[in-house]
């Protein structure tokens, strides 16, 4: 399996975007030296992919079936996309507060701590449906970390509910294009994969 190391910040940087939305608090001091060449509308679709690519943590080949899979779909492309990158299981793990970030979420789930509907999930790329009960294992709830989340308030989108006290998650319905704030301009990656 690869792994991607890039070093948050930097990548953050480079993608001309802000670390939250990856989960990371923190800011880096350094000042982004920019060229004063224009950017092509080539190298503008591509930055969007990346960015795609980064704040959900999947890679190249898996992203490519992610937009064949979102073309096939009846609707635009480009939402499709979106919906589907963000009903992976480490994304609404992450989406339930139960991770700080998608790469400890991602994490979490490949160390086996979640089921889905009382079965085991330990694939992060799993596809959460609507009516999907997310829960901590039985066994995992005695953990500090998730001690910790429950003494927390967890603010969840409002395709998802949580309940903190039985550390479970319910997706009431798929997301909407609309309900999700990533700052992805998915229409570039449909007009990148078109061509």
């Amino acid at each position: 399996m690869a792994i991607d190391r890039t070093p948050v910040l930097k990548r953050c940087r480079s993608l001309d975007m802000d670390p939250v939305y990856l989960g990371v608090n923190k800011k880096s001091n350094r000042k982004l030296v920019r060229s004063s060449r224009k950017i092509s509308e080539y190298g503008l679709q591509l930055r969007e992919k990346q960015k795609a690519k980064f704040i959900y943590g999947v890679l190249e080949k898996p992203f490519r079936n992610y937009y064949a899979t979102a073309e096939r779909m009846k609707g635009l492309t480009g939402p499709n996309l979106m919906v589907l990158l963000e009903s992976r299981l480490d994304n609404v793990v992450f989406r339930l507060g139960f991770a700080a970030s998608r790469k400890e979420a991602r994490q979490l789930v490949t160390h086996g701590h979640f089921t889905i509907n009382g079965k085991k999930a330990d694939i992060p790329s799993m596809e959460v449906k609507a009516g999907d009960v997310i829960a901590v294992k039985a066994k995992s709830q005695s953990s500090p970390k998730f001690k910790e989340i429950k003494e927390m308030s967890i603010t969840v989108p409002s395709w998802m509910t949580v309940d903190v006290d039985k550390l479970e998650g319910k997706v009431v319905a798929m997301p909407r294009r609309e309900d999700i704030d990533t700052p992805i301009a998915e229409h570039l990656i449909v007009e990148l994969y078109s061509k």
